[in-house]
């Protein structure tokens, strides 16, 4: 339960990064994988809230991807998903790193875009005391980002259309996007893994080293 003083700044921080509506979310993943550059990632843990800029992404686009969690059908893990859209979609991968993702298009389309990499903007120093690395290695990475942001699989399902924990802010549009093909994707059928479908804004020293 916040005190009065912490829900005071909590209403303070909502008003000048107020989270994007749900039908920023409603439609093309690839559209919205584009249009999440330059927004910023806001996480609020009832402190100093933490914002960074985003600057990486990936579109997963349901059914028709065989690289999507969700193409063959739902399963416990995969739905959030298909419920809807502008809720977080939080997974493990190799037993140790947690991936955010933000589900799009209309309910029971599984789609998602997965947030790659982010550039801090406020609470770095936060940042950095949960993960002590040095300069961009803080968050250039789906895995690193989220450690450095304090995400995990508690935040499975949440709504990120509300101010409130975790949310998405409106941000500066990048002049310049470059796209590839997807990462860590190679169980995926060969048109899926050379779609580029991996969006970056163009210069950014924050964009993590895809492999």
């Amino acid at each position: 339960m916040r005190h009065a003083s912490d829900a005071s700044i909590h209403s303070s921080l909502a008003s000048v990064h107020p989270p994007l509506p749900r039908a920023f979310y409603d439609r093309d993943t690839l559209a919205v994988a584009n249009a999440l550059l330059g927004c910023c990632l806001v996480r609020d843990t009832g402190g100093e809230p933490m914002v960074a800029r985003i600057v990486e992404t990936e579109a997963y686009r349901g059914s028709e991807d065989s690289a999507c969690h969700a193409h063959r059908r739902e399963t416990p893990r995969t739905r959030a998903m298909f419920g809807p859209p502008g809720h977080a979609y939080v997974y493990l991968v190799y037993g140790m790193h947690w991936l955010l993702n933000v589900v799009t298009q209309p309910e029971g389309s599984p789609c998602a875009v997965l947030i790659r990499a982010v550039e801090p903007v406020g609470g770095e120093a936060l940042m950095r005391e949960r993960r002590p690395v040095a300069a961009k290695a803080l968050c250039n990475g789906p895995g690193k980002l989220t450690r450095a942001l304090s995400i995990d699989g508690s935040l499975y399902g949440h709504d990120m259309t509300t101010p409130d924990t975790l949310w998405i802010t409106a941000g500066e549009a990048p002049e310049r996007v470059a796209r590839g093909p997807r990462v860590g994707i190679d169980y995926a059928q060969p048109h899926d893994r050379d779609a580029p479908w991996r969006l970056w804004i163009e210069g950014n020293p924050w964009v993590s080293k895809a492999r």
